[in-house]
């Protein structure tokens, strides 16, 4: 029997309250090398180099393979156009910074709430009997059906891939079983395809959580030195049977099959400064992708506070409620300067996605209630939004981590008011 992740439950759960199983109703080693970040730094194209290139948002210098220069960016008297607007426009979305919302918001509910996001998110889990290819019929159908739901909203789809917390979160022993890694690849290769046959870009975000695990596990943080079946898939030959390896299949593959399909990685700060983990990610080939996803923090802040907390958010030492006045850790500017940190240690000058934002209710009161705990995310960052849009972001995507967090059917509204005054002021400015 399959046995799920804590997250991967709440992921299986909140995906099918979100659309239904129905019919669709409602620096390190590079190995083989990876095609460059599609269009995002020229105004009109990107010139792709063999062994890395300047980025033309910001004029930051891109490592490793394939770095990207935009148009005008040397001469010529045509400004290059920012990566950050460059992918919304690439999106159909404004140059603004983008709001989306994930698992836990039904569709039903945004639209009785007359909430209109720019992105929704939705999670694929698991490997084998069950898994989200199983969903619908036929398989992998279930991407093209949430998909076109998600589409005829107005929104750009999102998939974030969860796959390899399927035998436990942290299991790394998987990455070298022949059987169950044919599967994974399969249903990597079967999500691509599903979104290629969209013809539409399609935003995905590479395994939440295992690159943390990785380094967690891996001799000195090196995914190098972790085995993984790689080079088996005829997409990735050339690449190693690393961990390492696996990340730049992950892109490799995508790239192939689904070049519409824009990319993110999501780096984990468990255990390793923004230059360490900076390190690791671009060993996996994270300076190729698309975007950075910087998961905020994925529970309420309320939901650890109370005195016995729901198992989803055991396990963290406080305070959790962070400063809105960004003098007392935790807080907003922290998180600001980790993840810019990290964007310049990662290079490539690659934009970013605020992912898993928690949705909670700003109080005085420490704790909550289930689907009612408070926090102050969704407050601070859409009043506060140019903040994010100065340090590089594109999108801020806000959902539940968990089945007991507050979602836009336990906020009281606050979603729905908060987003439309953002809109009504034009939105934040991209950089």
């Amino acid at each position: 029997m399959i046995m799920f992740s804590r997250r991967c439950v709440s992921a299986l759960m909140l995906s099918a309250f979100l659309f239904g199983c129905g019919g669709g109703g409602g620096g390190g080693s590079q190995g083989g090398g990876l095609a460059a970040p599609i269009g995002l730094a020229g105004s009109n194209s990107a010139s792709q180099g063999s062994t890395g290139g300047s980025q033309g948002g910001d004029g930051q210098s891109g490592g490793g393979t394939g770095g990207t220069s935009g148009t005008g960016g040397t001469g010529g008297g045509v400004s290059p156009t920012p990566a950050t607007t460059a992918l919304a426009t690439r999106l159909g979305k404004p140059a603004r910074v983008l709001l989306g919302l994930g698992a836990g918001n039904p569709l039903a509910q945004m639209k009785s709430q007359d909430i209109h996001p720019d992105i929704v998110d939705t999670y694929l889990v698991g490997v084998g009997a069950g898994a989200w290819p199983t969903w619908n019929s036929p398989e992998g159908a279930y991407i093209t059906y949430t998909a076109q739901d998600i589409q005829a909203y107005g929104a750009v789809p999102m998939f974030t891939l969860y796959q390899m917390a399927t035998s436990g979160e942290g299991n790394l022993s998987i990455l070298n079983d022949a059987t169950f890694m044919n599967s994974y690849w399969a249903q990597v290769r079967l999500m691509y395809q599903r979104i290629a046959a969209l013809g539409t870009p399609v935003l995905v975000n590479l395994e939440p959580d295992f690159w943390g695990f990785v380094a967690a596990q891996a001799p000195s943080r090196d995914a190098t030195r972790v085995v993984a079946l790689v080079n088996s898939q005829s997409e990735c030959s050339g690449l190693p049977n690393t961990a390492a390896g696996l990340g730049q299949c992950l892109v490799q593959m995508g790239r192939q099959i689904a070049p519409k399909a824009l990319l993110g990685f999501p780096p984990a700060f468990w255990n390793g400064t923004a230059a360490e983990v900076g390190a690791q990610m671009r060993s996996v080939g994270a300076q190729q992708a698309d975007f950075i996803v910087a998961q905020t923090t994925d529970r309420d802040a309320g939901c650890r506070e109370v005195a016995s907390p729901p198992a989803e958010c055991t396990g963290r030492s406080g305070p959790f409620y962070w400063d809105e006045s960004n003098v007392a850790s935790p807080n907003f500017h922290e998180s600001q300067r980790q993840i810019s940190d990290y964007r310049a240690a990662l290079g490539n000058g690659l934009p970013i996605l605020w992912w898993q934002t928690p949705m909670g209710v700003p109080s005085a009161t420490p704790g909550g209630t289930d689907l009612h705990y408070r926090d102050n995310h969704v407050d601070y960052m859409l009043r506060n939004a140019q903040e994010y849009g100065d340090t590089y972001a594109f999108a801020i995507v806000f959902s539940a981590g968990g089945s007991v967090q507050t979602s836009i059917s336990t906020d009281g509204g606050q979603f729905a008011r908060l987003s439309a005054q953002y809109l009504a002021r034009g939105g934040a400015a991209l950089k």
